[in-house]
């Protein structure tokens, strides 16, 4: 191995105290793969996302800084701090904030903490309106009409939705990276408008699955004498699919209570169904 070589090798493990280390591609699979996998694995009530956040940066950090640096373990101890967000945002701020490091290392340090204060919020909003709702949602419905109706395609749609959504995750800590503080500027004012629409849009999109998913209807058609009224069609009458929006508004007024989890929600609703379908009171359309 030539001197020059180990020169590098021997920087890229004690990293630099001159600022002039530059993020490598390897650097950025790095990062990629350590948030795919581990970024959520040390959240807590205290600090959330703050343990995940340090751990996919680390080794970058010890190459910006060098091992066991006084200024190591100061930007260690201001990553480790409270930090919640999107994870399909999350590089973004990632890409930003070690760009800026890069250049200015610890100098950064008050800035890179308003940066993530700042971000952090907005973006969850954004990911977690489009990336964890509206796309489910319209995938998700795509997939379920198509398996309803014996078509296996959907199944390779809602696949195909989860690689792109994978693919986007992969390529923006690079572009965040390279573009820097200039990208807060410059989608600062468009992140709220982003946030309005994907979250009007996912409304419509609950109430379209809600009208098209919750397949049931009032079976029990009481007589009055010689008159049989037909309570599926009276309350047709006042709201088409009244009693599947009546169903779901139920089932979110049950998930405010205390002690109720989704999973009892959903044990509830199971029980509950078998009872008024055995008894004649509710059938499946």
């Amino acid at each position: 191995m030539t001197k020059s070589n180990q020169n590098v090798e021997q920087q890229e493990h004690n990293g630099t105290s001159d600022g002039n280390y530059k993020l490598t591609k390897k650097d950025f699979r790095q990062i990629n793969r350590r948030s795919l996998l581990g970024f959520q694995a040390g959240w807590n009530y205290e600090r959330m996302q703050g343990s995940g956040y340090l751990y996919v940066m680390l080794p970058q950090l010890r190459k910006i800084y060098g091992d066991d640096t006084p200024e190591l373990k100061e930007m260690m101890k201001t990553h480790a701090q409270f930090f919640n967000t999107s994870n399909f945002f999350n590089t973004i701020v990632t890409g930003i904030d070690i760009a800026m490091e890069e250049k200015e290392q610890i100098k950064s340090k008050e800035s890179v903490s308003g940066i993530k204060l700042g971000l952090m919020g907005p973006f969850a909003a954004v990911g977690d309106s489009i990336f964890a709702a509206l796309i489910p949602s319209i995938f998700g419905a795509l997939a379920a009409n198509m398996a309803i109706n014996g078509n296996p395609i959907g199944a390779f749609i809602w696949l195909a939705a989860q690689i792109a959504i994978m693919v986007f995750r992969w390529k923006q800590v690079e572009f965040a990276y390279k573009e820097g503080i200039s990208l807060v500027t410059t989608m600062q004012h468009k992140l709220e408008s982003l946030t309005n629409a994907a979250t009007l849009l996912g409304v419509f999109m609950v109430g379209a699955l809600v009208a098209t998913m919750v397949k049931v209807q009032v079976a029990w058609e009481p007589k009055i004498g010689d008159l049989t009224i037909n309570l599926q069609n009276n309350l047709d009458m006042i709201l088409p699919k009244l009693l599947p929006l009546v169903i779901v508004l139920g089932i979110y007024w049950l998930l405010g209570k205390k002690h109720m989890n989704s999973t009892r929600a959903i044990f509830i609703v199971i029980i509950v169904t078998v009872i008024l379908s055995a008894l004649g009171v509710l059938t499946k359309i």
